[in-house]
């Protein structure tokens, strides 16, 4: 064989081991890329993640806690002692209320497909749930616990506007009223801002991370309704008030800030970076929040009070409550400053400018509170930390303030209006108030036989 034959050869079983090479080669890439594909499909299909609903069993438990005992304390401490025990029993009476017509029928009204305004009736009764399909609405927890973790917002809320009725309403109204307002009011306006892609001001944009809106607005309104409709207590501002135990009320207001870690860093639905960032900024927000209330009140009235602090300390949770998983520290410390001193003065100028009797300021904390919040969730909302839908006035986007109060005015008009219907209806049927007698002599003993001794 001449040289030329022989390099020819040589070239050729080059060429073919070359190619034989490649095609192992590729073979071999195949064979990685295959499990790496089926991988990745199986990622993008939903799944139970046991970190998150981990994470959401506890931040449920917690929030359960701030109604009892969290909010029955705190709210029970501030009203006089012949009331303390009927107090209580609201709280726990509402808790007992709202769970079984959650499981009846307001879940499904709130958190199913429907129209802009109100879900379907597919989860009436929970049919259908099965314990583990995946919440359509939090992508790696099951139904189940989303359901309950919703629950316990409703529970907050129909117990929260009971603040400002405190001392004069009938157990039996109240045992009517709750459910109905549950149903009417709340299951609505929660299918509106958090029913995603389906509810209207969802759609359109509003912000309101865990509640401003939903929870404090709705409730703060509906309890200031409320105690127009039923007018002042017996002896507003001639006899004393004062809170019987603030004791009570400390232990109340400290269950509450733990438990709105649940409530806030909770409503990302993951065990993750947002819950992290809205953890931070709750407690940066309630910190500043009770301070700007303590060093505003020592300014004007000469001291410090404690019923003072632990109720800015509120009105800062209240207020950071819809940005929480939309801005950042800075801006939460701005948020929770404004709160306090805001709603400082409604609980304590306004109310008396005006004259209306909102007895635990359920109204002037978080009505306002939740006010404040959500048109401030527009000014300061950051799309570092709530993503390219959550850019506020600072960035440019003027637009979501606009939007954020066309939320704000839609939940006051709608919670203001049938508020007062149901509250109409009711007394109509049963009555609002218990007599002058039960009311002097104290709920305790009129209504349920009992007495703090």
């Amino acid at each position: 064989m001449n040289t030329k034959e022989t390099i020819r050869v040589w070239f050729s079983r080059a060429g073919f081991g070359l190619l034989a090479a490649l095609a192992m080669t590729g073979f071999a890439l195949a064979q990685e890329a295959a499990p790496a594909a089926a991988d990745a499909a199986a990622a993008a299909v939903p799944k139970i993640d046991s970190g998150d609903t981990a994470w959401m069993l506890t931040s449920t438990a917690i929030v359960l806690m701030m109604t009892i005992p969290g909010l029955a304390l705190f709210y029970g401490g501030m009203v006089r002692k012949k009331n303390v025990l009927a107090t209580l029993m609201q709280s726990f009476a509402i808790t007992c209320l709202v769970t079984v017509f959650w499981f009846v029928i307001a879940y499904s009204l709130a958190f199913t497909e429907g129209g802009p305004f109100i879900g379907g009736l597919s989860r009436v009764l929970l049919a259908g749930m099965d314990p583990k399909a995946i919440s359509p609405l939090a992508s790696t927890i099951p139904e189940t616990v989303y359901c309950m973790y919703q629950l316990t917002f409703a529970i907050i809320t129909c117990a929260l506007l009971t603040g400002s009725i405190a001392d004069r309403l009938k157990f039996s109204a109240l045992c009517v009223f709750i459910p109905a307002w549950l149903i009417v009011v709340y299951a609505p306006v929660a299918h509106t801002v958090w029913m995603t892609g389906n509810g209207y001001l969802n759609v359109k944009g509003v912000l309101d991370f865990a509640g401003g809106t939903v929870v404090h607005i709705n409730s703060g309104i509906a309890g200031l309704v409320a105690c127009l409709v039923m007018g002042k207590r017996k002896g507003y501002g001639t006899v004393s008030m004062a809170p019987d135990n603030l004791v009570l009320s400390v232990i109340g207001a400290s269950l509450l800030w733990v438990g709105w870690f649940g409530f806030n860093a909770g409503s990302a639905v993951t065990a993750g970076a947002g819950a992290g960032m809205a953890m931070l900024a709750t407690q940066i927000a309630t910190a500043g929040a009770a301070l700007a209330w303590m060093f505003v009140e020592w300014a004007v009235k000469g001291k410090p009070s404690v019923l003072g602090i632990i109720s800015g300390a509120v009105a800062g949770l209240v207020a950071i409550t819809p940005a929480s998983g939309y801005v950042g520290p800075g801006a939460a410390l701005v948020i929770g400053l404004i709160g306090g001193a805001v709603c400082f003065w409604t609980a304590t100028v306004l109310k008396n400018l005006l004259g209306y009797d909102d007895s635990l300021d359920a109204f002037g904390v978080h009505g306002v509170g939740g006010t404040v919040g959500a048109l401030l969730t527009g000014v300061f909302a950051s799309q570092a930390i709530g993503g390219d839908s959550s850019i506020g006035m600072l960035e440019g986007n003027m637009g979501q303030l606009l939007l954020q109060a066309e939320g704000v005015a839609l939940t006051i008009v709608w919670s203001g209006v049938m508020t007062f219907v149901l509250l109409k209806i009711v007394d109509l049927i049963i009555g609002l108030r218990v007599d002058e007698e039960i009311e002097r002599e104290g709920l305790d003993l009129g209504l349920h036989g009992e007495t703090v001794h």
